[in-house]
């Protein structure tokens, strides 16, 4: 899910802080007379502010002097799947455009990313790529598109409420059971506070069911020889919402506010009224920026993951850089430098990553927020170390899931009408936060049979 989190928090850790203004853009238009490469490629989504635009088309022309044999278009774009179908269909879709990590699997295997394999294994930092990313846009061994901003889902917690509660902040709960005795334990001992909550609204209860589902081992789609099949009906889901059900009204430990979407329930987590809740990785920046929160008081740890099921794993999400299928290998090639220059050189730049943490740190913004990285851990932690003199956070404090995200298995969301099925799962969480008595079966097996509708009907 692209929520309004990742947007804020972008820039929080310098690594993260390229491509949020992409989109797509162009049509493809190939050589010209004057001898030299055209593609098209993202410029801002519509709406951005001149000064934005101004910043990209420098960048335009930063990049067309150190490869003058190759010119580059830029047009607004933003993605949405009815758009992209029309583009691909009509011939003008550009050379160089974004999808979501929800779609990034459907569309290569539809045939609608070019294989940038060769190109792509052409530069020189390929073998540095976090596989656990890229394989967001890998078929076997063809790459079908660069990954950028991507996050993973970990559990935010507030370690003042945590030590009120006489709990140590420095040992965060790592099984959804002792989450379940740490929230009871502070919704008892600190009034007013709902130990543990997770968001229910606006297509957010969906996607953190989905999260809490992915953790488990379950899995709320499943993909054979190209026929997606919806599976919220599963016992794992069932003991995601039976785990709410418990702490809701066996408990007492969630509080009484069960429509909380993303902002909702940051603001909460901001003013002290809940200790623990899943939220994305990058969500401090937001949670400073928005919600007045102290980093010392902030910590971050992994969902509890269920080792005894292999296929239990963290969401994650993010977007995809690709290329159009349509585009020549002249236009690939030139596509390709150009998504490197764009999306990845701050990522691997010394002098842009600390001049990019100098500008947080001057606008008290926190440094260090974590994210999932693109690279490896090697190139992480050098990146790291570049702005380590701008890091403003605490960084033991969400030391929990930085030292294990790197184990971890990651999962990419559903890619068949994900938001359709978020806000499906949306009433099924707040009917069992809100009805003792809730059928968890019935309502499960009602989203399977209206998602499993849309799906069929792409056909």
């Amino acid at each position: 899910m692209r929520s309004p989190r990742t947007i804020a928090a972008v820039a929080a850790i310098t690594i993260a802080g390229v491509g949020l203004l992409a989109g797509c853009s162009g049509s493809g238009s190939g050589d010209s007379s004057d001898g030299k490469v055209h593609i098209t490629v993202a410029s801002l989504i519509p709406g951005s502010d001149k000064a934005a635009f101004k910043a990209f088309d420098d960048r335009v022309k930063e990049f067309e002097k150190a490869n003058p044999n190759i010119v580059v278009k830029s047009e607004e774009y933003q993605w949405t799947g009815p758009t992209f179908s029309t583009q691909l269909a009509g011939g003008t879709l550009p050379d160089v455009f974004n999808v979501p990590f929800t779609d990034s699997q459907s569309l290569l295997q539809a045939g609608q990313l070019a294989d940038i394999t060769k190109e792509v294994s052409a530069l020189s930092y390929a073998g540095k790529f976090n596989e656990n990313v890229l394989a967001v846009a890998k078929s076997g061994d063809k790459i079908y598109g660069i990954p950028y901003g991507p996050y993973a889902m970990g559990l935010s917690y507030n370690r003042e409420i945590f030590q009120k509660a006489g709990l140590d902040p420095d040992k965060p709960p790592t099984t959804w059971d002792e989450v379940r005795e740490d929230a009871k334990t502070i919704s008892e001992k600190v009034p007013g506070v709902a130990g543990y909550m997770q968001m229910t609204q606006g297509n957010t209860g969906g996607w953190e069911l989905t999260t809490t589902t992915y953790a488990r081992g379950g899995r709320m789609e499943t993909t054979d020889g190209g026929k997606t099949k919806v599976t919220t009906n599963n016992p794992v889901t069932k003991e995601a919402l039976q785990f709410l059900h418990d702490l809701r009204w066996e408990d007492n430990s969630v509080g009484s506010n069960f429509l909380l979407d993303w902002s909702g329930i940051n603001q909460a987590f901001g003013a002290g009224q809940i200790a623990m809740y899943p939220s994305g990785s990058d969500v401090l920046t937001a949670l400073v920026q928005q919600n007045n929160v102290d980093p010392k008081n902030y910590g971050l740890t992994m969902l509890p993951i269920d080792a005894s099921n292999k296929d239990a794993g963290v969401l994650v999400g993010g977007n995809v850089a690709a290329v159009s299928p349509k585009s020549n290998e002249a236009q690939k090639t030139a596509a390709v430098k150009w998504i490197d220059f764009y999306y990845m050189q701050k990522l691997l730049n010394e002098d842009q990553a600390v001049a990019d943490a100098k500008v947080l740190a001057k606008s008290n913004q926190p440094v260090g927020v974590p994210t999932l990285p693109v690279f490896d851990k090697a190139t992480y932690d050098q990146t790291m170390s570049w702005i380590k003199p701008e890091v403003n956070i605490p960084l033991e404090n969400v030391a929990p899931f930085t030292d294990k995200i790197f184990d971890a298995n990651l999962v990419p969301e559903p890619n068949k009408h994900t938001q359709e099925l978020y806000g499906a799962l949306d009433a099924v969480v707040q009917a069992v936060l809100t009805d003792k008595n809730a059928n968890i079966d019935q309502l499960l097996t009602k989203v399977d049979s209206d998602i499993q509708k849309l799906v069929d009907a792409d056909k």
